[in-house]
């Protein structure tokens, strides 16, 4: 688990607003550049970090990765988008640009309400479709 203290709702919220603008869209300043998909936006840790970098482990977003790729180089593009499983590593080698920006944006939205719901059961004292026991709800 990241040591990451931004709360992962309002990091995916921003990633799906940033990419809904055109964030992944070539620099004006860079155009010769490829951006690249979570460490080209705000949600990334190092995002235009001049200072030391922080490891990938270290941010939130390497907790959507599963097991077998925490040591890729960059493990957030091995979480899984979909059912049959594309990442944006697939994704950018087999899809065009829009492709990989459309199933993204669909995650997004996807993960976006089911924390949602997870939230609000949560906050009305129910977990898995069952009530919370009572010394639990005091602790949220």
């Amino acid at each position: 688990m990241s040591n990451d203290k931004r709360d992962v709702l309002e990091v995916l919220k921003f990633e799906l607003n940033f990419l809904e603008q055109g964030g992944y869209g070539r620099s004006v300043r860079t155009p010769w550049k490829l951006t690249s998909t979570f460490q080209d936006s705000p949600s990334c840790i190092n995002f235009n970090s001049s200072e030391e970098t922080h490891p990938c482990n270290e941010c939130l977003l390497n907790d959507l990765v599963p097991a077998e790729a925490q040591a890729e180089q960059v493990p957030c593009h091995h979480i899984p988008l979909n059912q049959v499983g594309q990442t944006v590593h697939s994704m950018e080698r087999q899809n065009t640009q829009a492709e990989l920006e459309d199933s993204l944006k669909l995650w997004l939205r996807t993960s976006i309400v089911r924390i949602e719901q997870e939230r609000s059961k949560q906050a009305a004292g129910v977990f898995d479709g069952r009530p919370l026991p009572s010394e639990t709800l005091g602790k949220h």
